[in-house]
């Protein structure tokens, strides 16, 4: 029993190695093989399974957001802007040009006047070589009464406005007194209307007014409606000057607004008659005295024209080239203005205040013995 014994023990320790060294060896060869694969084959930073947990365990996008991060980019059409009327681009150009006090300076042109080398070169030359006038400009507003001198006033200056009456062509050369002429007139008037009604106060000059020194520190300071003359008589509040609508300055308040409606209206009564006419005619009448407008006429010592000229370069504020036809003659004596203007300014101070300096105009401007006629002796020209 114990030889047999023996014997099994003996023949399956023999069984045994016998066995290892070959399954050793397939192991090793086997483990080569995995470890060769895994070398060779690209690796993953993480399990598929691992990544599934990821995604399964993140919050989920909420399909807003999912439609907002997918969804093609989008163009959202903003509202039209409402196209901008007449009435808003005045508003808009007076309020860029007034002053602290609502002030704005203002004077109106076409095409036939508004060519280069024309009176608007000259006007602006003005307020370029005066005494203090030249900051004067920022607060000057050019309306435009056509579409080629609306083009020609933002070439050459800041604060323009496009003044359009419909069915009513201003662009051509408007002779004084003619159908045309008084249809622009009296535009102009019922214009300056609106400006008033919007809260501005104005000087109006026409772009045949030179100016020489800053009117405002002049104007009287109790009237509502002030105007330059032909022929002034002395005496500011005498109703028998004969004035000129070239050049005036008005108050916006309730009475100067009624008084420019009650002067448009007044077209109706006087058909064919200048304006400047009409108001030599209304200025007498009870029902604007009723109205309490105090109506002042500027001394042609500051405010001159070559109807009546200022006598003192020392005083004078503006000149008008006034009882003048023809553009080329008021363009030559509005020239001979300026180098007059220059010539006194380059002289010494004390010569300026000493020295006697007169106007070389008229010069183109002389009008023929009896032109005016008996009805009306000094129009506006």
């Amino acid at each position: 029993m114990k030889s047999s014994a023996s014997f099994g023990v003996k023949a399956a320790d023999s069984l045994t190695r016998r066995w290892v060294s070959p399954l050793l060896f397939v192991g090793v060869v086997a483990l080569s093989f995995t470890l060769l694969f895994r070398a060779t084959s690209p690796s993953a930073p993480f399990p598929v399974s691992h990544l599934r947990a990821e995604l399964s365990s993140a919050p989920p996008i909420a399909d807003e957001e999912q439609s907002a991060a997918f969804a093609e980019p989008t163009v959202v059409a903003s509202d039209p802007q409402p196209q901008e009327t007449q009435e808003m681009r005045l508003e808009r150009v007076l309020k860029a040009a007034a002053t602290a006090d609502n002030t704005v300076i203002m004077t109106s042109l076409n095409a036939f006047w508004s060519t280069p080398g024309s009176v608007l070169d000259v006007f602006l030359e003005s307020f370029r070589i005066g005494d203090g006038t030249s900051a004067l400009l920022d607060h000057l507003v050019i309306v435009a009464v056509d579409d080629k001198a609306y083009e020609r006033c933002l070439a050459v200056h800041r604060h323009c406005f496009d003044f359009k009456v419909q069915g009513v062509d201003f662009s051509g050369e408007k002779v004084f007194n003619t159908p045309e002429y008084l249809d622009m007139m009296w535009a102009r008037l019922d214009f300056l209307r609106l400006v008033l009604e919007k809260g501005y106060n104005f000087v109006f000059s026409d772009v045949d007014v030179m100016w020489f020194r800053n009117p405002l520190p002049f104007f009287y300071p109790d009237g509502d409606f002030q105007i330059s003359c032909d022929n002034f008589l002395g005496d500011p509040t005498n109703m028998k000057n004969w004035p000129n609508n070239g050049f005036n300055y008005a108050r916006s308040n309730y009475r100067t607004i009624e008084f420019f409606k009650y002067w448009y209206a007044s077209r109706a009564r006087f058909p064919n008659v200048h304006e400047q006419n009409v108001l030599n005619i209304i200025k007498f009448e009870q029902h604007v005295r009723d109205m309490g407008v105090q109506i002042r006429f500027l001394s042609t010592e500051r405010f001159g024209g070559i109807c009546e000229p200022s006598r003192d370069f020392n005083k004078v504020c503006t000149m008008h080239a006034n009882c003048c036809i023809g553009l080329k003659k008021k363009i030559d004596d509005l020239r001979a203005m300026l180098d007059d203007w220059r010539k006194f300014m380059s002289s010494p101070s004390d010569q300026r205040i000493s020295r006697h300096f007169a106007w070389s105009v008229p010069q183109s401007c002389r009008l023929p013995p009896g032109f005016f006629s008996k009805k009306e002796k000094k129009p506006q020209l």
